[in-house]
């Protein structure tokens, strides 16, 4: 893999600011990973703290930036903000985040957004459901489906993104807002992956529909950050990412009605080097897929299935911020991890979106002030 003088500089131990000023102007650049011959090609920069990124019937991409703001890019150029989103709360690590598009986006025009909300009594994840014009300018049908039920002022641990099961039903994950302990409390929404219906209604499937034992919207609980979440085109099988504290970000299989275990157990420590909870396991509460220790920061996960790289095929991609990385994990017959590739390092700064698109190159989307919206494809195949 070809290296920056930025990636040099880390390698070394010799941070600067450099190493936060990512390449991204000019020709394709090119690497060689462990199995296949990829390109980079930059879509659209100068984007104002992108979040996420989908890709329409028609080719274009939608992309949410943090801020508020929700706008198409073509041709190279991001439109003007669409008009009709809703008003979003810019605190902390919250905004407007994720967004999504109906199975039937092609007939029906609609998406759905995860966006921090406020109230008087502070900020908390929101999902709302909203109808694209044909012409992109506009969000009409505007409707919030779900608002969780503890809001507070602190400004961490949103989530938020959204996974579209094949039924319609509506799968996020929310964080448990900087404080560990909402995470184990079945009347919270917070720490949880959460299922709805498109219209916000509950899901016959879930395991506390009837809200006696927990909240008819938690799918499961345990969680402390998780920023992605996917379904596995394949078999429909669920998938998240979440951040951990010191060490312990991790890859989970969400199984209605379990328990991931934040901050009872956790491969990680609190930032000031001081135990979290029981240790690694205990009785009741499940073991993550995957983990990392140290932290990569994880910013999402998508499940590669797409012609353009075949020898990917089933691997699991993870987005890294403070490792500034695209994470390839290879899965055997049984679904475990078993060898990770580190693409990219160091080479365009914090990653915080990934995306497979449906002609099989991959989306990413760099953090912060300035960002991009880069495309990896097989060398010669730009868009």
């Amino acid at each position: 893999m070809a290296m920056t003088f930025a990636s040099l500089l880390k390698s070394a131990g010799l941070v600067s600011a450099l190493t936060a000023a990512p390449a991204l102007a000019g020709d394709a650049k090119q690497f060689t990973t462990e199995k296949a011959a990829v390109q980079i090609d930059t879509i659209a920069s100068g984007l104002d703290n992108p979040w996420s990124v989908e890709v329409l019937p028609d080719g274009a991409y939608i992309v949410t930036e943090l801020g508020g703001t929700l706008r198409i890019i073509s041709g190279g150029k991001a439109s003007a903000p669409i008009s009709g989103v809703p008003e979003v709360a810019r605190q902390g690590q919250g905004g407007l985040l994720d967004v999504a598009l109906d199975p039937g986006f092609s007939t029906n025009r609609t998406l759905f957004l995860a966006l921090a909300a406020a109230d008087g009594s502070g900020y908390g994840t929101a999902i709302v459901r909203a109808v694209l014009s044909k012409d992109g300018k506009s969000l009409t049908q505007v409707q919030e489906l779900f608002r969780m039920n503890r809001f507070t002022g602190k400004g961490q641990h949103f989530g938020s993104r959204i996974a579209v099961a094949a039924d319609g039903s509506l799968f996020f994950g929310i964080g448990d807002r900087g404080e560990g302990d909402r995470a184990q409390d079945m009347r919270d929404h917070a720490g949880a992956i959460l299922h709805i219906q498109p219209d916000g209604s509950v899901p016959a499937d879930n395991p506390y529909k009837d809200g006696k034992a927990g909240l008819a919207e938690l799918w499961s609980k345990g969680h402390r950050n998780p920023q992605g979440i996917t379904t596995d085109p394949a078999n429909g099988q669920l998938l998240t990412v979440e951040h951990g504290a010191r060490g312990g970000d991790e890859i989970n299989m969400p199984a209605p009605g379990k328990n991931y275990g934040w901050p009872v157990i956790t491969f990680g420590k609190d930032y000031s080097g001081v135990k979290i909870g029981v240790g690694q396991a205990a009785d009741g509460y499940e073991q993550p897929l995957h983990y990392w220790d140290p932290s990569i920061a994880p910013g999402a996960i998508d499940v590669y299935r797409g012609a353009m790289f075949p020898q990917w095929n089933g691997n699991l991609l993870v987005t890294a911020l403070k490792s500034e990385l695209l994470a390839r994990l290879e899965r055997d017959e049984s679904g475990a991890v078993v060898a990770e590739e580190r693409l990219f390092e160091g080479e365009f700064g914090r990653i915080r979106d990934v995306k497979v698109a449906p002609d099989g190159s991959i989306l990413m989307l760099t953090d912060g002030d300035g960002g991009a919206l880069l495309r990896v494809s097989a060398p010669g195949n730009r868009s």
